[in-house]
């Protein structure tokens, strides 16, 4: 037999190696027609436009998730769960800016409407529905207490720092920080994320893991080459989706001031694009029997959300002198801590029902309706 008769695995496992490097061709081709929908400005040809427009915009959603998922089974966890949180929330940040320069509406208040929704998707939505899905398939899920613990806690402290205590001070009347109290909170809120990350990534990390392995652990770990490849396709797809949301927004938020609804649906409109990607993720983890992955997906977002999003935003308004209104209303904040303590107490135990769930999506279901009919 020669050297490179040698070399040469036997057909099935070549077969097993091709499967195991390419990626769906879908996944490869709809991130490249979101990024030539917004070249050729497809959404601004009409109804029919804003609404191939749209599906693109879903399809490069789901290409995103599936990307992640490669990421992240290759580098682990619970590092792969970082690497859509951080990247989300770059697309976040670049939302809100780009509307809080424009003329519409009461753009001081977008980044904290925004953030708010994000918040709330994430702590009823997202949860509400991971805890359902995986409740109803396999009755009862464990993950580690201590991970979720230590994100509860930091949530807790980042969002009323950021959200609520805004509306007490006294320097500056009403929802807004003084200059020196936005930038404290902001160096607050790099260094808790910051701490969080270390903790997560390097001081802690098996507080992060699966308590038991499932099926879906022991799948073949992707190569180099096509993690590589997955990450630089997931970057194209996360900029087709913020550049067609940031599109479609304006039709959008165009659509409610019509409507006569408040702007806040704009900001539960914006987050809930943006968190696609990850919803979908942790959904499919749920269902997987991975409530850890889901848990750390959700929590990592929301914990990415205000330690990322509020000094980028608090950065830009700063630098251009653009007024930053981050207090929330009195029924915000009710729900807000509501939100905090069912989800203190639900995840309390380090198991998880369809009850818990239920209670999340309620939740979540009347913030939905306040927002509308507040």
């Amino acid at each position: 037999m020669t050297t490179s008769e040698e070399t040469l695995p036997p057909p099935a496992t070549r077969r097993a190696l091709l499967h195991r490097l390419s990626l769906p061709l879908w996944t490869l081709l709809l991130p490249v027609l979101g990024v030539l929908a917004v070249l050729t400005s497809i959404y601004a040809i009409g109804s029919l436009g804003t609404i191939l427009a749209s599906a693109i915009l879903i399809g490069c959603v789901l290409a995103a998730v599936h990307h992640a998922e490669v990421v992240a089974h290759r580098v682990g966890e619970p590092f792969g769960t970082l690497v859509l949180a951080i990247a989300v929330t770059v697309i976040e940040v670049s939302l809100i800016v780009s509307l809080m320069l424009s003329d519409a509406g009461d753009a001081s208040a977008l980044a904290r409407d925004t953030v708010f929704a994000a918040i709330m998707i994430i702590l009823n939505g997202i949860i509400g529905i991971c805890l359902m899905a995986g409740g109803l398939r396999h009755r009862e899920q464990r993950f580690s207490l201590r991970g979720v613990s230590a994100a509860l806690c930091t949530l807790a402290a980042l969002a009323v720092l950021t959200l609520v205590l805004p509306n007490y001070t006294s320097t500056t009347p009403g929802p807004y920080y003084a200059t020196s109290q936005l930038v404290l909170v902001a160096v607050v809120s790099l260094f808790l994320y910051g701490v969080f990350v270390t903790v997560q990534t390097v001081r802690h990390r098996e507080y992060f893991l699966p308590e038991h392995d499932s099926d879906d652990d022991h799948a073949p770990v992707p190569s180099n080459r096509t993690a590589w490849i997955a990450f630089g396709i997931l970057l194209v797809a996360l900029v087709a989706v913020v550049l067609l949301a940031k599109a479609l927004s304006v039709t959008v938020e165009r659509a409610v001031l019509d409507a006569g609804l408040p702007l806040a649906v704009v900001g539960v409109v914006i987050a809930a694009l943006v968190l696609a990607p990850e919803s979908l993720a942790a959904y499919r983890a749920a269902r997987r029997n991975r409530i850890q992955t889901s848990l750390n997906l959700a929590l990592g977002s929301a914990l990415a959300t205000i330690g990322l999003t509020i000094p980028a935003v608090a950065i830009v308004s700063l630098m251009l002198d653009l007024p930053l209104a981050l207090g929330l209303g009195v029924m915000k904040t009710v729900l807000l801590a509501l939100s905090l303590f069912v989800a203190t107490i639900s995840l309390g135990t380090g198991r998880t029902t369809v009850m818990q769930g239920a209670v999340h999506l309620v939740i979540f279901a009347v913030y939905l309706f306040t927002t509308v009919v507040p």
